[in-house]
């Protein structure tokens, strides 16, 4: 299953949440999120059938090894450009909103040029 950047977003945020706390459900995501339990229920539900995450008996979601893999190599382009373009002189709150859109369209090849770029 190829993902969309909202199912990209998803599994960043949920990583996100999992590095603060060991239990995250739905109404913790749609909360850090701003969405509304009937989007976030849909998302989970695919997420779930596509086999990135799991929901355990008490609603508490993990990620599984190819949601854990997307949302890390997410959440590492979003870090590094954030930081790259702040230190080019672009605000944290506007470096991180592009971060964000560029994240998910930015070929491999370009984000390791990147990456290589911003730690030289």
């Amino acid at each position: 299953m190829h993902l969309q950047e909202s199912g990209e977003m998803y599994l960043e945020s949920i990583y996100v949440l999992l590095r603060r706390n060991p239990h995250v459900r739905a109404i913790d995501v749609g909360e850090y999120m701003g969405y509304s339990k009937p989007s976030v229920s849909r998302a989970m539900g695919l997420l779930k059938s596509g086999g990135y995450v799991s929901v355990d008996e008490n609603g508490y979601i993990s990620l599984l090894p190819a949601g854990q893999e997307v949302a890390e190599k997410i959440y590492e382009r979003h870090t590094l450009l954030t930081s790259f373009l702040v230190r080019l002189g672009v605000s944290e709150e506007v470096a991180s909103e592009d971060a964000c859109r560029l994240e998910h369209v930015l070929s491999d090849e370009s984000f390791e040029a990147i990456k290589r770029h911003a730690n030289g």
